[in-house]
Formats: structure tokens, sequence, C-alpha cells
């Protein structure tokens, strides 16, 4: 008997994608709940909200309170955090070599490390020196890899799933979805396992 699912749709840029990141795969595991990850790219999606930048950039109040949240949330997690020197970061290469880790089954791991390397090590994970030595470490072939990664069928699948993203009503990052239920927020993430595995609210 398969276990039950949720969709974690997530961002390299977005910041509450990090915690969640960070914590989905040892709740998931406790929960008995499968996760099935789904890289996207946030810029379209706030583009059709008509933003172009991060609603934290956009928004000053709300920044302030985003940065002071995270190093709050991170203390809580026993998470290391460094404030991004540039943010949003770009993450189109990050997520298209996490889409071939999704088929290979190392997408976890390796965005952990690049949610780290954004958000721990302050490092520019727009940068392919960055992503090829964080694939490296994990015992990957970086240049096959950033190969796969750049090939037109895998660029066509990101942006696929990146316009499904926005057909499916999503409108930030992390999202978590069980069939047609959405969750959206770092804070929904217990939420989203609880539905999953049954434990509905009447």
């Amino acid at each position: 008997m398969s276990r039950p699912a949720v969709e974690f749709w997530y961002e390299f840029a977005s910041t509450y994608s990090w915690l969640s990141v960070m914590r989905i795969e040892p709740l998931a595991e406790v929960a008995g709940v499968q996760v099935e990850w789904k890289p996207f790219l946030l810029g379209p999606v706030f583009m059709a909200l008509g933003w172009n930048d991060s609603p934290f950039n956009i928004y000053p109040p709300k920044g302030r309170y985003m940065w002071r949240d995270l190093e709050r949330l991170a203390a809580r997690y026993g998470q290391p955090f460094r404030k991004p020197s540039g943010f949003p970061r770009d993450s189109l290469l990050a997520a298209r070599v996490a889409l071939v880790g999704v088929a290979e089954g190392w997408v976890a791991p390796f965005s952990r490390a690049v949610m780290s390397a954004n958000f721990a090590e302050d490092r520019d994970i727009g940068q392919a020196g960055v992503i090829a030595e964080i694939l490296s470490r994990q015992g990957l072939d970086a240049d096959a890899v950033i190969g796969r990664a750049l090939s037109d069928d895998n660029k066509q699948a990101l942006r696929r799933q990146t316009e499904h993203a926005t057909e499916l009503g999503l409108f930030g990052a992390p999202s978590f979805r069980v069939g047609e239920e959405l969750f959206w927020g770092n804070d929904r993430l217990e939420d989203a396992l609880d539905w999953a595995r049954g434990l509905q609210p009447l």
C-alpha cells in the first residue's frame, strides 16, 4: 500500500522555502508521508500577479519583519543563518539541476545544500561554480549533471512546472498540496502533513 503524499512546491531564492527544505524530510518520515519535490520559479508567478520583484522588497516594512522573523525561526530550529548579501538570488540553474535530481533521486540533499549555501553561507547560488561544487561534494559528476540540466528538454520541463504552479493557483513558496488542498507557508508544513495522513479537522 502506497504512503500518502504531499507535493512540496519550493523556490531556492525563497526565504521561507529554505526553512521547509531543511525541515520536511524528518517530519514527513515520522508522519509516514511521501514528499513529492516540486522545484519551480517564483519570478513568473509574481509577474502574473503584477509584481516585478519579491514582495519583501516591494514592501520594506514586510521585508524588515521577514528578516527578523527568519532570525527567530532559524534559532528555534537550530539552523545557522546569515542574511544573503543579495536578495533574491538567481535560482534558475539551481531549479534546473533540482529537476534532474527529482528524476535521479538526489533532489533532497542537493536542495538542502543549495539552501544552506544561500541562507547560511551567503554564497551566490546563481553562479555555476557554486552549484558545481555542491554537486561534486555530493559525489556527483557536476559537468554531466549541469549538462543534463541545461538540455532543452529539461529547460522546457521547468518552464512547464512553473506554468503548472500558476495554473494551480500557487502565489508563493513554500506551498504544499494534498490532493486539491493547498497549504501555504513554512508554518503550514505540519498542517499539510497532518492532512495527508488523514488528521483533518471536523
